[in-house]
């Protein structure tokens, strides 16, 4: 029987979504690479074999820090009460601290964290500027792995590594994204190159002999653990834990360039442009999704100060700041809403002059 049952495959996706570029041609020609995403039918994970951890060097222009908006620090409230209730007057160290807002958050609270990361840009002395390795020397009581096992090869093998380093056990928080999320809202855009695995909540039970606790949140789309490190092992797969992918998973790919295509022309008549909301994963994938399929995507904006003004990923798209976009758009232009979460931000910060479309939701 072989071992690997292939359920998705899309070729030349960027390797990194999430890396700004400085010029258009340099973002075009960035590094790209396959997704063929498999199911293991013996630990029944299910991630994409085609993955290649060498190419993956994260520096300083990769930039993914969503607690710029007050959407997404609001869910990390509710990710700091989970904290609070399982790890006070623990230690803590955060792998993958990104450029620490949440680290600091917590340290706000009073615990006492460490924070590592080599895309950190700051100057806060808690935070080590490198990839989680033995030779750092930390241990705590408690791990926090905020959306990092998600990025990693051999997700057991990383969190017995934690565990060893770690002296053998501890507590531990995991956020990563939910597939079946994915797959009931049919989200092609959330599949790519970055993101080597892809979870469900059974998955951390047959990974785990102890979950304390586990749960979705951001409205469904994340899923969280906290469980006993010291408790890791090789899950196994049963019939229950095979997974059916949906049908028509990109169905509306071509529905989309079709309306943009109409949209297009309709709005060069007036002068206007077509824009999406959101230059983070989902609207790098997006955009280039509709490049493939001879669809046109003019500006893509975000909040995000360290992605305005550089380019996206694979189609060369230039970001714009919300107050650019206001002035290029014009009033009723459709925007295409990579995540239905910020919409009332989007909402209130464009002066509800626009039509927001929800893509995710229509494709439910």
């Amino acid at each position: 029987m072989n071992r690997y049952r292939e359920i998705y495959l899309v070729t030349q996706l960027p390797v990194f979504q999430n890396r700004m570029f400085h010029t258009e041609e340099a973002a075009k020609n960035c590094g790209k690479g396959d997704v063929v995403v498999v199911q293991d039918l013996e630990t029944g994970l299910i991630f994409n074999l085609a993955f290649r951890p060498e190419v993956m060097k994260y520096d300083d222009d990769y930039q993914n820090e969503q607690a710029v908006s007050a959407v997404f620090r609001h869910h990390l409230q509710s990710v700091s009460a989970v904290i609070l209730k399982h790890f006070w007057q623990s230690s803590l160290i955060e792998i993958g601290c990104g450029k620490g807002y949440f680290l600091e958050r917590l340290q706000a609270m009073g615990f006492k964290i460490t924070g590592l990361d080599p895309s950190y840009q700051g100057q806060n002395p808690s935070v080590i500027k490198e990839y989680f390795s033995p030779e750092i020397g930390l241990r705590a009581d408690g791990i926090i792995l905020r959306h990092v096992l998600e990025h990693i090869r051999d997700p057991v093998e990383f969190l017995s590594r934690v565990r060893d380093v770690n002296g053998g056990g501890g507590k531990i928080y995991i956020e990563v994204p939910c597939f079946d999320w994915i797959c009931d809202h049919r989200t092609w855009f959330d599949i790519f190159y970055e993101h080597v695995n892809y979870f469900r909540l059974s998955d951390f039970y047959r990974m785990f002999s102890t979950v304390y606790a586990a749960g979705r949140t951001f409205n469904g789309q994340y899923l969280w653990v906290v469980a006993d490190l010291a408790t890791v092992r090789v899950p196994e797969c049963s019939e229950a834990d095979r997974i059916d992918f949906p049908e028509g998973f990109r169905d509306s790919v071509d529905r989309y360039a079709a309306e943009l295509g109409t949209q297009n022309r309709s709005e060069q008549e007036k002068g206007g442009n077509i824009a999406i909301w959101g230059g983070a994963s989902k609207g790098v994938l997006f955009a280039l999704y509709m490049e493939r399929a001879g669809a046109k995507v003019d500006m893509v904006i975000d909040i995000n100060p360290a992605k305005q003004g550089k380019f996206l990923a694979a189609t060369g798209i230039r970001v714009w700041s919300p107050e650019e976009a206001m002035s290029r758009l014009t009033s009723g232009a459709n925007v295409f809403v990579m995540n239905s979460n910020y919409l009332n931000e989007i909402r209130e910060l464009t002066a509800h002059q626009f039509n927001y479309r929800l893509v995710e939701h229509e494709n439910e």
